[in-house]
């Protein structure tokens, strides 16, 4: 007799936390909300990733986005997002500047008003002006609770090859 018995599958789950980190610079001690608690490890990611408040500008950006987005880290924190330190490029054959009907589609704007995981193509100027596609990721941030009103995003960003 054969018995079978149903099991659930396991299903992937990523939990994404901060505890004791505090930025050696930060003259207060303490977070003082979801965005503060993200911008040193932002700050000193290798990996390519960009911090985003509410109002799309950005809060943080990592090393990585010099190399592979083609911005300052430095220069990019305090300006908008789109038009300020992303140039995105259409996916036509002809470079030219994306739309802005399209530019909210982007993953960190997505993210940021849905309140959902967002992922995408982008297509920017990358180092030296030239076109470069990128795969990214963005998370909703909030403050304290899942209800809570979503406060920007994080997004990383990955070459396409």
């Amino acid at each position: 007799m054969l018995v079978l018995e149903r099991r659930e599958a396991p299903v992937a789950h990523v939990d994404l936390a901060l505890s004791d980190l505090t930025d050696p610079g930060r003259l207060s001690i303490g977070a003082e909300g979801a965005l503060d608690l993200w911008a040193f490890p932002v700050r000193v990611a290798a990996e390519a990733c960009l911090l985003v408040d509410a109002a799309e500008v950005v809060v943080a950006a990592s090393p990585g986005c010099e190399a592979l987005l083609g911005i300052d880290p430095q220069f990019a924190v305090g300006r908008a997002l789109v038009g300020g330190v992303l140039q995105l490029l259409d996916f036509g054959a002809v470079v030219a500047p994306l739309p802005p009907w399209e530019a909210d589609k982007i993953p960190p704007r997505l993210a940021a008003k849905t309140g959902g995981l967002a992922r995408g193509l982008m297509r920017v100027a990358g180092p030296g002006g030239a076109p470069r596609t990128v795969d990214a990721i963005s998370v909703p941030l909030r403050e304290n609770a899942p209800t809570s009103p979503v406060v920007g995003s994080l997004t990383f960003c990955a070459l396409v090859r």
